[in-house]
């Protein structure tokens, strides 16, 4: 469960799939009534009064199924800050008829989660497309709605972990300077509160003020369902009607809420001092809301002033090393909302001159026109953006929630149509209209003897707009795909180029004619590649940076207009490109994609912003303990010599290496190394399979490796178990870190007992052995779990796990930890643990394999290491087959609590000075005697 504390434009642009049969022709089930039918989403209502959106999409083998509650901060009374997404938590405690909500989750396989923020909060799952598990999904939502525990009990340990979450946020400067800000620009409306509340709040809420909360905003008619993927609409709409028929029509009425941010007169200011290694300066303007024809202008100003590399705060604040990286974002909100804007400044450069430039370059958008070119790429990007989400059904849900709670779910087509209609003249006319220095909140007073103000309009008749809204022509659904490995082999056609790279081809018709590909080229040896790991990732990442031919704001133009989302990495001895689009645009894509592996110029002025991008990424994490704990976890488990491509090195190390390295460096890593003789190459989706083979049989296999590529092994090291811990002054969360290596590849007869161990004790989705016992029941970690590894090639895997924690809760969580070890060691897993284990393990694999993205990244994977998706097969056959001794003995074989190396970070002197102070005079002196 999460609260969203940063939004991205992603998740505000959320859009849906079109589906493909409706319900018109047919007889519905009594107490149902059509709403409305648009682009493949057809709405029904309940007589309780809940809606129901369903969307058909057989062309994945699953189901997503979301219930979206129209309560979230902005509903919360006084000294209720924080409730609704404390409620959100105390949901997943279990109702009457589903008692253990995460042992179910977990043992069918679903991808799960919940959601709070201003408006709204959210409940889903995907699962693996069977009608067994769409009754279960549907049984437990309709009775969390009315029937959820909310017991004083689980009180008493989740306001911890929620707490523990609320310090999460606190850890970051960044996110604290954006809530400063809003709370000083929102005197009234709780758009200025934290959705996840004052930790007060939510130390003291009654339990009996959180069932009446619960009691209100939980009911029917103010819910919408969704249930999206591969459906029977007919047996769907039935099946809801079952599920939530029955369930009453509350007798109360919800009051609107009616608070109304005034006009704010004057710009105000706000200061932060905390630990850190970075400054930073944000601002905020008050908005219209998510439903006024002004938000979609609003969006696209916003990519205007911030897209990289052609925004104009970029080339402002980026360009002329005024500051590190900057960024902007608006929320499409119920109420009118906000814009804001940030830049990271690192120690080096001027806070001032930073602030200056951000501020004068907001003032002058209101006064200077964008170009036609700058809002064509903004609204191509935005465009692109809508309708990358439209190809998958399985994001519905969670994105559509964000335009159910703005008004209407229909919102988000009228926000696509108004982005396509917007001129260089409306932008203009919004950033006049909000982007004044009355408006926003970001420095002290200043005296204004004619002051300018923006009056922001009253939100719009939202259901006025979106009555008789048709939308367009829906997309064609893709096949029904068996994600089974062994119907994966058989359609999959795999070979080499001489010599040269390998390839897995898997043809298949999609939504939207999607397609998805992975390429990774491999290179250097241990002795080559000695003392060359920075100038390795920096090669990578300037690759698309400039080429013979095209400009880095040409490339990313390109990449928008043919809609494709394509992503390049590497380090070490790999480099990576990852490429998001539809059949069409495929071949012009991968032109692209080979222009910039071949021919990269990289550009020194490129060369430099990256590095101050890099500079400023490292420098905010040397304080942060979940950064440092994890880091100096890898660098104690791989003690590899210093120089060596294995080597981790330390921020300071990072940051030394960063500003030695060299433009020359990078120009001759690359002629040393790239070319595609060990490249592997893998595509899913619907493309032309003809013209795929000729691009890479002319574009990429006749390009030669300058040296020969040897893989580096890696070498078992037993590591001497102990602890360290580091200082880090005033961070409200401490990190834990364990692990230790295990002599082990993942052929070894006991790797999979120990895949499903661990799945029981430290994964799931909140029953691990490790969750129930550390957040659910002792409410110490807000995120606790584990994992085990072992390479393919090499006999080295690890066990680690981790844990997130008030450093006053260090000495619970230690002992929680080494209790569960020791149980799992003694007692072992009972068959009905096992059995749930199982079945939730291997439905969560085959929702792995719906996604197109992962089943290439799978194939390009497996290329590499000759195998066939057989060998998944034979995992799960072997998993499935586990009796509970076999999994027992090999937990008491590889478990051992005495091996940990354990990493803790976080402000301990501060924490032992709290127990301290707690504790009753002549405590620490023990009985005075008399």
């Amino acid at each position: 469960m999460r609260t969203l504390l940063t939004i991205t434009r992603l998740l505000l642009l959320a859009v849906l799939l079109p589906g493909t049969t409706s319900l018109l022709a047919q007889s519905l089930p009594e107490g149902v009534t059509k709403v409305t039918s648009v682009e493949g989403i057809t709405e029904y209502q309940l007589k309780n009064g809940l809606r129901v959106l369903l969307f058909p999409d057989p062309s994945k083998p699953t189901i997503t199924v979301n219930i979206t509650y129209l309560v979230g901060s902005r509903h919360e009374g006084y000294g209720e800050s924080g409730m609704a997404h404390l409620l959100e938590h105390m949901v997943f405690k279990g109702s009457t008829k589903h008692p253990n909500i995460p042992q179910e989750l977990t043992e069918h396989g679903s991808r799960p989660n919940g959601t709070t923020w201003y408006d709204r909060t959210n409940y889903f799952e995907t699962f693996s497309a069977t009608d067994e598990n769409l009754k279960w999904a549907l049984d437990l939502e309709a009775d969390r709605m009315l029937n959820s525990f909310i017991k004083a009990e689980d009180l008493a340990t989740e306001f911890s972990v929620v707490r523990n979450e609320f310090e999460m946020g606190e850890n970051s400067p960044q996110y604290v300077l954006m809530e400063r800000i809003l709370s000083s620009a929102y005197l009234w409306h709780n758009y200025g509160k934290s959705t996840i509340g004052s930790r007060e709040d939510i130390e003291r809420v009654p339990i009996d003020n959180l069932r009446a909360f619960y009691k209100k905003f939980y009911q029917p008619d103010n819910a919408i369902l969704l249930v999206a993927g591969k459906i029977d609409e007919a047996k769907t709409i039935q099946l809801v009607q079952e599920h939530f028929g029955s369930i009453p029509r509350p007798e109360r009425q919800l009051a609107k809420t009616y608070t109304v941010e005034p006009t704010q007169d004057g710009e105000r200011f706000v200061s932060l001092r905390r630990v850190g290694d970075t400054q930073g300066v944000g601002v905020a303007y008050h908005t219209p809301a998510g439903a006024h024809p002004d938000y979609a202008t609003l969006d696209v100003l916003m990519d205007v002033l911030t897209n990289e590399p052609s925004g104009r705060l970029y080339k402002a604040l980026v360009e002329s090393k005024k500051a590190a990286f900057q960024y902007g974002w608006t929320p499409a909100l119920h109420d009118p909302g906000f814009a804001y804007f940030y830049a990271e400044v690192r120690k080096e450069q001027s806070l001032d001159s930073a602030r200056t430039a951000l501020l004068s370059t907001l003032d002058a958008a209101a006064k200077k026109v964008p170009t036609a070119e700058e809002v064509e790429r903004a609204k191509t990007k935005l465009l692109t953006d809508i309708e990358t989400l439209f190809r998958s059904s399985d994001r519905v849900g969670l994105n559509l929630s964000e335009w159910m709670a703005a008004g209407d779910w229909r919102l988000v087509f009228l926000y696509r149509d108004r982005i396509r209609k917007v001129t260089p003249a409306d932008v203009q006319r919004v950033a006049a209209a909000y982007l004044k220095p009355s408006n926003r909140t970001v420095g002290t007073f200043i005296p204004d003897q004619t002051p300018d103000r923006a009056e922001i309009p009253e939100k719009p008749d939202v259901m006025a707009m979106v009555k008789e809204y048709k939308g367009e022509k829906a997309l064609a659904a893709g096949e029904a795909f068996d994600v089974t490995p062994a119907n994966i082999d058989a359609r999959t056609k795999r070979g080499q180029e001489p010599k040269s790279l390998k390839y897995a081809l898997l043809p298949k018709s999609t939504r939207g004619n999607s397609v998805n590909a992975q390429l990774t080229l491999r290179f250097g040896d241990d002795k080559t590649l000695m003392n060359r790991a920075t100038a390795a990732s920096f090669t990578a990442a300037m690759l698309e940076r400039g080429t013979k031919t095209r400009t880095y704001q040409q490339i990313r133009d390109e990449f928008d207009k043919l809609k494709a989302r394509v992503y390049t990495y590497g380090g070490g001895q790999t480099a990576g490109v990852s490429v998001e689009t539809s059949k069409d645009n495929l071949p012009a894509v991968m032109k692209i994609v080979t222009d910039y592996l071949k021919n990269p110029t990289f550009p020194e002025a490129e060369f430099e912003k990256l590095k101050q991008e890099r500079l400023a990424g490292i420098e905010a994490q040397k304080q942060e303990p979940d950064a440092i704990a994890f880091n100096l976890s890898q660098r104690t488990l791989n003690p590899y010599p210093k120089g060596h491509p294995m080597y981790v090195m330390t921020f300071d190390e990072q940051i030394e290496a960063i500003k030695n390295l060299k433009l020359d460096e990078v120009k001759q890593f690359y002629k040393d190394f790239y070319g595609a003789d060990n490249a592997t190459v893998a595509v899913v989706g619907d493309f032309d399979e003809a013209s795929l083979r000729t691009m890479l049989k002319t574009d990429l296999a006749r390009w030669k490796s300058p040296k020969p590529y040897t893989r580096i092994a890696q070498s078992y090291q037993e590591i001497k178990p102990g602890t360290q811990s580091v200082q880090t002054a005033d961070k409200a969360n401490a990190t834990y870190v364990a692990g230790y290596k295990i002599a082990m590849r993942d052929d070894d007869p006991d790797y999979p007992a120990l895949v499903l161990g661990n799945y029981m004790f430290g994964g799931g989705f909140l029953n691990s052995r490790l969750a129930t016992r550390i957040r659910q029941k002792e409410g110490i970690s807000y995120g606790v779990g584990s994992q085990v590894s072992a390479d393919p090639r090499d006999k080295v895997g690890s066990f680690m796990t981790y844990a997130i924690y008030n450093p006053e809760n260090a000495e619970k969580l230690e002992k929680a930890y080494q209790e569960e070890f020791e149980r799992v060691v003694k007692e072992g897993f009972s068959p009905e643990e096992i059995k749930a284990a199982k079945s939730g393990w291997l439905q969560s694999r085959q929702v792995t394999r719906s996604q197109d993205g992962s089943l290439a990244s799978r194939l390009n994977y497996f290329l590499d290491l000759n195998r066939m998706m057989v060998w998944d097969a034979d995992l799960e056959k072997k998993i499935e087959s586990l009796t509970p001794d076999q999994i027992n003995a090999a937990m008491k074989k590889y478990m051992d609590y005495s091996k940990l190396v354990v990493i803790k970070a976080g402000d301990f002197e501060k924490a032992a000075k709290k127990i301290a102070e707690k504790q009753p005079a002549g405590a620490a002196g023990g009985a005075k005697k008399q």
